[in-house]
C-alpha cells in the first residue's frame, strides 16, 4: 500500500516581481516500509520536496496525499497534527535546544503530541530512546557538552519519541565525520527494518546507497527513481566501514561514544538483501535468516530500557500537575536567568513603587482618621448664634439662645443623637503650691462631655458625677499637661486643692492623654469643672460675655439718647459678689455658651444635624428656612472629608505616579520579548516542526511573560514593604499594610504580562517554521 503519493507536484516561490519555480510537476508514490533517498545537487529542489513531505510547507499546485489523506489544502495548524501524529525529523544542524539536557530535548516533542504519555511514561520512554543509542550516560548533558555525532543520536530519538510512521532526515551525515556517519546511517537501516519508512534527503551518492532506492532530482523534476523492474534492488554496503563501526570490543571515538556496539551485531555483513518495500517487516527478517548474525530487533521502547533511576518526586509533581506549556515557559526562563532577572526589574520597581506609596498614603489617612476620633468623628458642636448691637454682628456665641434645657430635649427626641453635654467657657489662671498656668481649655460641662468626647479612660481618680453638677460644687478633673505644670513628677493631683480664678476647686481626676488634634492644639491642656459650679460660682465671665458687655457699653456710649431718662435707684441694696457666689439665685433663663452631641455612629451624622436642627428651630421658634436660625451646627464630618480629600488626592498623584513607572516596566518587558522572539526563532520553528501549533507558541511566550510579570511583581511586593518600613522607621512618617493595594499590584502585574507579552508571542505564533528553521 502506497504512504505517500505525489500527483503533479509544483512549489513556485515569490520574490517580489520574480517568480522561482523550483519543483516543477513531480510525481511518486513511496511505499510503507521503503527507505527512500531523494538525492540531488544543491538548489535542484530535493529540500524543498522533503519540507512538503513532512508538511513543514505546502505545495503550489498539484496533489499530496499522505496515508490516503490529502495534505496540500490543510491549514499550518492541521498541518503540525500531522507533523506530530505521523512524521519524525533528523535535521542536518541537529537543532537541539540550547542550554536543554538530552533527555528533555528528546521529550519535547511530546508536549504538542496528541496522545501525551503520563510524565513517567514519557521520561521512561525517553530514556529508553537514549539508551538504545547508547547515550544512557549523557541524560543529563546538554547539546554543548556532546559531539556531534551524540548530538545527532539526540536529534534521532527525538524524532522517534512520537512513534511515526515516516523518519525524514536532511543531509542526517553532512556535520559529522565519515565513522560517525556510517553508525547513524546503519541507525536508519535498523530502525527501517523495524517497519519506520526512512526518507533521507543528501547529494552523497555513498548516503544514498543504504537506501533501498534513489531518487535523483535535477531543476525540480524527478530524473531517475531507482527502483528495479521487479521492485527490489541489491545494494552493497561498504564493508570496510561496516568492519570499522562494528569491531567488539573498541574504544570511545571523538564523538565520545561508540554506537549500536552490541554483542549480536560483533560481526557485521558485508552485503545485505533489500526487498520490496511492501514487504513486512516479519517477512524481511525470514528474507536474511540466511545471513551472518543479524541486526536484532528492539522489542518495545519501555523493555528495552533498563530499570530507570528514581525520578526526583519534586519533578514528578511538578509535570503532573502543571500542564506542559506552564513548564515549557519554566523552563525556557530557567535556561536565561540573568535576563530574565533584568526584565522584571522595570516591573519590580513599580510594583514597589505602588506598594511603597499606597502604604504611605495609607498610613496617612490611618493618622487622620486617628486624629479626628480623637476629636470626635461623629461629634456635633452646636453653638450660640451671633447677636447684633447696632447693625454690627458680634460673631458666634454671642447670643444668649442656648439653654440646658435644649441639651436635655436633644437626648430626649433625637433618636440619632446618642450623648450630649451642655458647655460654659471661661477664661482664668490655675494657681497651686507657687505655681501658675493659664489651661487654653477651662470649661464647665457635665460627666457626659467625656462620653461625647471618647474621653472615658482616666489615669488617675474619676469623673465628677451628675450630683455635683445639680449642687455646683467645686470639684474638677484635669489634664495631663496640666498636670505637668502644677504638680510634681511623682506628685498625685487626686484630692488636692487649685485655685481658678481666685475659687478654690479640689482636684476628684485626671484624664487619659489624648495628644494634639489635626490643628496642632494641645487636648490635654484642659480642666473640666461642672458647669453649674463655672456658671454661678467663679466670679470671671466668660469671653463671649466679656465681648457682649463690652459691645453693650459701647452701644450705651453711643446712644446717648439714653441717657437722658436715668433710671430710678433701687430701692433694695444689691448683693456684694461674696454673698452672690455663696447663695446663687436660679433665674428665668439660663445660658450655656455650647452643646456637644455625640451621632450614634458618623454615618448618622447627618441624620443627626437634621434632627437637632428641627428641634431647636421649634424649641426656638426660628422660620423653618433655616436662613434666620440662632445657633450654628458643625460637625467633625465636613472637616474629615476635606482632610481625607486632600489625602486621597495626593496619594492618587503619587499612585499614578508609580504606575507609570509600572507601564514603563511593561513596555520593557515587551521589548525583551521582542528581542526573545527574534533570539529564539530557530527554537520556535524546531517546535512547530515536531508538531507544535500556532497556539502552543502563543500560549507559551504569553506564560513566560506572564510568568515575569507576576515574579516581578512578588519581588515588588516585598520589596515596597521594605521600602515603607524604612520610611517608618527612618522617617517616622506613618505607613499602614494595604492587602487590597498587594492583590491589586500582582493582579495589574499579570495584566501587564498579558497586554505587552501579547504582541511578542502573537508574532512568535505567526512565524512559518521553515523560515524559523533558517533563521540565523
Amino acid at each position: 500500500m502506497d504512504l505517500i503519493t505525489l500527483k503533479n507536484l509544483e512549489k513556485t516561490y515569490y520574490l517580489g516581481e520574480i517568480d522561482v519555480p523550483v519543483l516543477k510537476g513531480v510525481s511518486l508514490t513511496i511505499a510503507k516500509g521503503e527507505m527512500v533517498a531523494l538525492m540531488g545537487a544543491s538548489g535542484s529542489g530535493k529540500t524543498t520536496l522533503m519540507n512538503i513531505l513532512g508538511c513543514l510547507d505546502h505545495p503550489t499546485g498539484g496533489e499530496y496525499w499522505l496515508d490516503g489523506q490529502e495534505i496540500s489544502s490543510l491549514t499550518p495548524n492541521e498541518r503540525a497534527v500531522v507533523r506530530t501524529d505521523k512524521l519524525g525529523f533528523v535535521f542536518q544542524s541537529f537543532n537541539l535546544l540550547a542550554r536543554t539536557t538530552a533527555l528533555n530535548n528528546v521529550i519535547m516533542p511530546l508536549d504538542y503530541s496528541l496522545r501525551r504519555p503520563t510524565p513517567h511514561e514519557a521520561i521512561a520512554q525517553a530514556k529508553a530512546l537514549l539508551r538504545r543509542v547508547d547515550l544512557g550516560n549523557r541524560l543529563d548533558h546538554e547539546p554543548s557538552q556532546m559531539s556531534g555525532g551524540q548530538q545527532q543520536r539526540v536529534a534521532i530519538s527525538r524524532s522517534l519519541v512520537n512513534n511515526p510512521a515516516i523518519l525524514l532526515a536532511d543531509e542526517p551525515t553532512g556535520n559529522l565525520d565519515s565513522h560517525t556517519s556510517v553508525e547513524i546511517l546503519r541507525m536508519f537501516q535498523e530502525l527501517n527494518e523495524e517497519g519506520i519508512t526512512v526518507i533521507l534527503v543528501t547529494h552523497d551518492s555513498k548516503v544514498a546507497s543504504y537506501a533501498h532506492r534513489t531518487i535523483r532530482i535535477t531543476d525540480g523534476l524527478i530524473e531517475d527513481d531507482g527502483k528495479s523492474a521487479n521492485g527490489t534492488s541489491r545494494i552493497i554496503l561498504p564493508k570496510s566501514a561496516f568492519e570499522s563501526s562494528h569491531a567488539s570490543p573498541r574504544k570511545s571515538n571523538g564523538d565520545g561514544a561508540a554506537a549500536l556496539s552490541r554483542s549480536a551485531e560483533s560481526q557485521a555483513v558485508a552485503t545485505v538483501e533489500c526487498v520490496p518495500a511492501s514487504t513486512s517487516s516479519t517477512a524481511l527478517a525470514v528474507a536474511k535468516s540466511d545471513a551472518a548474525p543479524q541486526i536484532v530487533a528492539k522489542t518495545t521502547l519501555v523493555e528495552s530500557c533498563e530499570e530507570d533511576e528514581v525520578i526526583p518526586a519534586w519533578k514528578l509533581a511538578a509535570a503532573t500537575h502543571l500542564p506542559p506549556t506552564l513548564l515549557t515557559a519554566l523552563n525556557a526562563l530557567r535556561r536565561n536567568k540573568m535576563r530574565s532577572v533584568l526584565t522584571t526589574l522595570g516591573v519590580i520597581i513599580g510594583v514597589s513603587a505602588v506598594i511603597a506609596m499606597t502604604e504611605i498614603g495609607a498610613g496617612s489617612s490611618a493618622m487622620l482618621q486617628s486624629t479626628i476620633a480623637t476629636m470626635g468623628a461623629n461629634t456635633l458642636m452646636i453653638q450660640a448664634g451671633s447677636a447684633r448691637t447696632g447693625g454690627v454682628s458680634m460673631g458666634a456665641e454671642t447670643a444668649i439662645t442656648l439653654s440646658p434645657q435644649d441639651c436635655d430635649e436633644i437626648m430626649k427626641q433625637c433618636p440619632a443623637i446618642a450623648a450630649a453635654a451642655s458647655v460654659v467657657r471661661m477664661r482664668g489662671s490655675v494657681v497651686y503650691n507657687g505655681r501658675n498656668c493659664t489651661p487654653m481649655n477651662l470649661m464647665g460641662s457635665s460627666p457626659m462631655y467625656l462620653e461625647v468626647r471618647d474621653w472615658t479612660n482616666m489615669d488617675e481618680g474619676e469623673m465628677f458625677n451628675d450630683g455635683d453638677v445639680k449642687n455646683a460644687n467645686k470639684v474638677c478633673v484635669i489634664g495631663a499637661t496640666v498636670k505637668k505644670n502644677l504638680f510634681d513628677e511623682d506628685e498625685s493631683p487626686v484630692g488636692k486643692d487649685i485655685r481658678i480664678a481666685n475659687v478654690t476647686f479640689r482636684v476628684v481626676g485626671v484624664l487619659a492623654k489624648k495628644g494634639a488634634n489635626m490643628m496642632g492644639w494641645d487636648q490635654d491642656d484642659i480642666i473640666i469643672a461642672p458647669w453649674t459650679t463655672v456658671k454661678f460660682r467663679v466670679s470671671v465671665s466668660s469671653m463671649n460675655t466679656m465681648n457682649l458687655s463690652a459691645a453693650a457699653a459701647a452701644a450705651d456710649a453711643v446712644n446717648t439718647i439714653e441717657n437722658l431718662y436715668p433710671a430710678a435707684d433701687s430701692l433694695y441694696p444689691s448683693q456684694s459678689t461674696t454673698e452672690t457666689a455663696n447663695t446663687p439665685q436660679i433665674v428665668r433663663f439660663v445660658n450655656v455658651d455650647q452643646i456637644f452631641a455625640k451621632a450614634i455612629s458618623a454615618e448618622h451624622v447627618s441624620i443627626a444635624v437634621d434632627q437637632v436642627s428641627e428641634l431647636l428651630r421649634e424649641r426656638h421658634r426660628c422660620p423653618k428656612s433655616g436662613d434666620d436660625d440662632d445657633f450654628n451646627i458643625r460637625d467633625m464630618a465636613e472637616l474629615s472629608r476635606m482632610l481625607s480629600s486632600t489625602t486621597n488626592v495626593m496619594s492618587g498623584l503619587l499612585l499614578i505616579v508609580a504606575l507609570i513607572s509600572l507601564v514603563v516596566g511593561g513596555v520593557g518587558i515587551m521589548n525583551i520579548m521582542l528581542v526573545s522572539v527574534t533570539e529564539r526563532t530557530r527554537e520556535i520553528g524546531l517546535r512547530m516542526a515536531v508538531g507544535a501549533r500556532s497556539y502552543h507558541i502563543l500560549r507559551q511566550f504569553l506564560v513566560e511573560a506572564v510568568v515575569l510579570c507576576l515574579f516581578g511583581g512578588a519581588i515588588g511586593v516585598v520589596v515596597g514593604r521594605i521600602a515603607s518600613i524604612v520610611v517608618r522607621y527612618f522617617m517616622q512618617w506613618p505607613t499602614a499594610i494595604s492587602i487590597p493595594a498587594i492583590v491589586a499590584s500582582v493582579a495589574v502585574s499579570a495584566s501587564v504580562g498579558v497586554i505587552f507579552g501579547f504582541y511578542p508571542a502573537w508574532k512568535a505564533s505567526r512565524l512559518d517554521p521553515i523560515e524559523a528553521l533558517r533563521y540565523e
